[in-house]
């Protein structure tokens, strides 16, 4: 293969067709990154900031252009594109404001506290960022400011079917003034990536996507001594408890299960419904998935677009098969209808058990998995009953009670606790087991690739 196509998964029209690069190509674009982060690394994180504000600015005014062409590569909802170009640029403004603070050097004692000593944070070089499809802008731009704040240079392998969308962000960055080579965008296949990892000059390792992909990214850069982060897939569990208001549950959850046409790696993907509000929930929650409008995702009336592409489909088709055989129950929805482009229906599986890709795996779209509890225990129990911990979410009325099971029973990353949201600048992203490790925003991410530098004054 010596090209990739984008193909527009609502339409089954091919949109752009890139040539793959070679290894001496992409190896090009790491010597300018390293060359471009050597003046990059002197200048102060103040004088740094101002870069980061421009790019903000940028993508506000390429925003339309930018929601266009991830809706047309992925099948994003348009108005989800516009409320993710607006999330990437509060990220460049929350870095520029509070990188300095974040990464300054401390002042710290030595020998008994008889003597001066000094941390810095020194950036490390070229990190290399393998980033998904699902938040085309989002996912690369998180990587992207936090290390441009940090003073480190980032080459981007993006996922194929929105190439187009990573050229974008490197071309408003360049016009937004940033420093040529401090963003590189490479186009490559999974043999010329290994090699990058392997080049002496990536430093780090970042990537986001599943758990298999994790693994084997990770032992590569593991072989080569290079450090990761990696946020991987998870089936986050949403706990309706005993006191929970209904109401407000049914409402979030819908919305937590949908929201990216479900391909959201926080999605509200399991629920664990406990007996006293069981059939309430199902009921209620079964209607609302029925009612959802799946069309145009350019259409403002449409709730649920296209999944990204046909092998998405492929996969969602046959996980849902799959957790039927395995003794699950189709509530609603799981039969698409015979019609052009990657459209899966609003689907709810009710009587999910250990075995079924439903209750086991992460199914990436718009398919909920219920799962029922006898009580509240046994709904953090079953929550927890995962190899995944990204994130999850608790509803209940009794705030104490929510905080004490998040802070001391839910092994996860990151719960919300009568509400649903994807991610915030201000709080720190990322997960356990194999949700992955290593953590973004909240001023977590500025650190993960930074050398903690320990200077000693007699």
């Amino acid at each position: 293969m010596t090209h990739i196509s984008t193909i527009n998964p609502a339409t089954e029209t091919i949109i752009a067709q890139y040539d793959l690069m070679g290894k001496d190509t992409a190896f090009e674009k790491i010597e300018a990154a390293h060359t471009a982060f050597k003046t990059w690394k002197l200048k102060s994180h103040a004088d740094r900031a101002p870069y980061l504000r421009d790019i903000a600015a940028a993508l506000r005014d390429n925003s339309a252009e930018l929601a266009q062409l991830m809706t047309d590569e992925t099948g994003k909802l348009l108005r989800d594109g516009a409320t993710e170009v607006e999330l990437c640029a509060q990220i460049f403004e929350y870095t520029a404001e509070h990188g300095p603070d974040h990464l300054a050097d401390e002042e710290r004692t030595h020998s008994g506290g008889d003597k001066r000593g000094i941390v810095t944070y020194a950036p490390i070089g070229v990190i290399y960022s393998i980033q998904p499809w699902n938040f085309p802008i989002y996912q690369p731009a998180r990587v992207l400011a936090a290390n441009l704040m940090a003073g480190n240079a980032v080459i981007l392998k993006h996922a194929e079917i929105c190439t187009g969308s990573g050229l974008m962000l490197q071309d408003i960055c360049r016009e937004a003034g940033l420093p040529e080579g401090l963003f590189e965008v490479v186009i490559i296949d999974h043999d010329t990536s290994d090699e990058v990892i392997a080049h002496d000059k990536i430093r780090a390792v970042t990537m986001t996507g599943s758990d298999a992909a994790g693994r084997t990214i990770g032992e590569t850069a593991t072989k080569h001594l290079k450090k990761t982060v990696l946020e991987l897939g998870s089936n986050d569990a949403y706990l309706v408890l005993e006191d929970a208001d209904v109401e407000l549950a049914v409402k979030t959850c819908v919305q937590g299960r949908l929201y990216n046409n479900g391909q959201t790696c926080v999605s509200a993907k399991r629920f664990v419904v406990t007996d006293a509000v069981y059939d309430a929930f199902v009921t209620a929650f079964v209607d609302q998935m029925k009612s959802i409008k799946m069309g145009d995702p350019t259409e403002d009336d449409t709730q649920l677009g296209p999944l990204s592409s046909q092998d998405q489909f492929d996969t969602i088709e046959k996980q849902v098969k799959d957790s039927l055989k395995n003794g699950a129950t189709l509530l609603c929805g799981g039969n698409p209808d015979d019609r052009k482009g990657a459209y899966y229906p609003a689907t709810v599986l009710g009587d999910c058990k250990p075995g079924a890709p439903a209750y086991d795996d992460e199914i990436f779209g718009p398919v909920a998995s219920i799962i029922k509890a006898k009580d509240d225990e046994d709904a953090m129990r079953i929550a927890n009953d995962s190899r995944y911990g990204l994130g999850g979410g608790i509803f209940t009325k009794d705030e104490d009670k929510a905080i004490r099971l998040a802070r001391d029973h839910f092994d996860t990353g990151m719960v919300r606790i009568n509400s649903f949201g994807a991610a915030d600048p201000n709080m720190p992203f990322g997960g356990v087991k194999n949700s992955g490790f290593g953590r973004e925003h909240g001023g977590f991410g500025m650190m993960e690739f930074v050398n903690a530098k320990a200077i000693y004054l007699p």
